[in-house]
């Protein structure tokens, strides 16, 4: 076995690792104040694609958490760069928020309910019956069907609620066609945001707090694994997939001490601290 090289980028998730909703979990603002005091290269992740990356720093700025815009990476901006790949200056129709419309503007796209290129599935707290109509009959049409990601439900302070995923079934079984989806745990995701900071998989290490996402996502995209058990996977869980993370640790405030250090990040090395 080669040795791991050391951690010089961070790739971390939001909801879950860093905040409950708008609720900072407790050394989510060290974590970010001592990356950016490290110098290290890093992206906040999210698959939310309702906000802007300006919406979510205002938001976790409202959290205490103190972080540049440019370090946001979410799946609408993931999407946005994928479309521009494949099809530059194309067309959508969209059904999603601000975050995923002007996410596709800046890459040039033109958003149409006329003979559109693509049906454009994200995020939203208002799923119109009329968009999604629209939506599964431009796809009937020839339209290609993109999600933004798979997640099949969201937490609220009144409890769950439907997100893409579901809403994407139903387009699914109505039109007998299934959407690419962008954000994790398509690796796309991983890489895309990769190369956003320049960094290398063997020396990045992605933390999540969702095994069938996050860390199915970074294992993928062959990037080293932290799992806290602050968000969806209860440490029950964790045994039952066929993959495990790096390392699993409570919170978010276990990883902090880790940021300063250059040395590598592994399980033996993990292992040998436990013992």
């Amino acid at each position: 076995m080669t040795t791991p090289r050391p951690v010089e980028c961070w790739l971390t998730d939001m909801d879950g690792v860093l905040v409950h909703e708008d609720t900072i979990i407790p050394g989510a603002a060290e974590f970010v104040a001592a990356l950016v005091r490290s110098g290290r290269r890093f992206l906040v992740l999210t698959n939310n694609s309702i906000f802007t990356p300006r919406d979510l720093k205002a938001r976790l700025r409202a959290s205490g958490i103190e972080l540049p815009e440019q370090s946001i990476w979410t799946s609408a901006l993931a999407t946005a760069q994928f479309l521009d790949d494949q099809r530059p200056g194309g067309s959508a129709f969209v059904v999603g928020e601000a975050g995923l419309t002007t996410a596709l503007h800046e890459v040039g796209y033109t958003m149409t309910e006329r003979d559109p290129d693509y049906v454009v599935l994200g995020e939203t707290r208002t799923y119109s019956f009329e968009a999604i109509t629209k939506a599964i009959r431009l796809i009937e049409a020839g339209a290609r069907f993109i999600a933004t990601n798979p997640d099949v439900s969201g937490p609220s302070q009144h409890g769950t609620l439907p997100a893409t995923g579901s809403v994407a079934a139903l387009i699914s079984a109505a039109t007998g066609r299934q959407p690419y989806y962008i954000g994790k745990p398509n690796p796309l995701m991983m890489r895309s945001a990769l190369n956003r900071i320049d960094a290398h998989s063997e020396s990045t290490v992605m933390i999540g707090d969702r095994m069938d996402t996050d860390v199915i996502s970074g294992l993928e995209a062959g990037l080293r694994t932290i799992l806290v058990l602050t968000g969806s996977t209860r440490p029950d869980q964790v045994d039952q997939f066929p993959y495990q993370p790096t390392r699993v640790v409570d919170s978010i405030a276990d990883v902090v001490p880790l940021v300063g250090e250059l040395r590598p990040l592994d399980v033996r090395a993990a292992e040998a601290e436990a013992r």
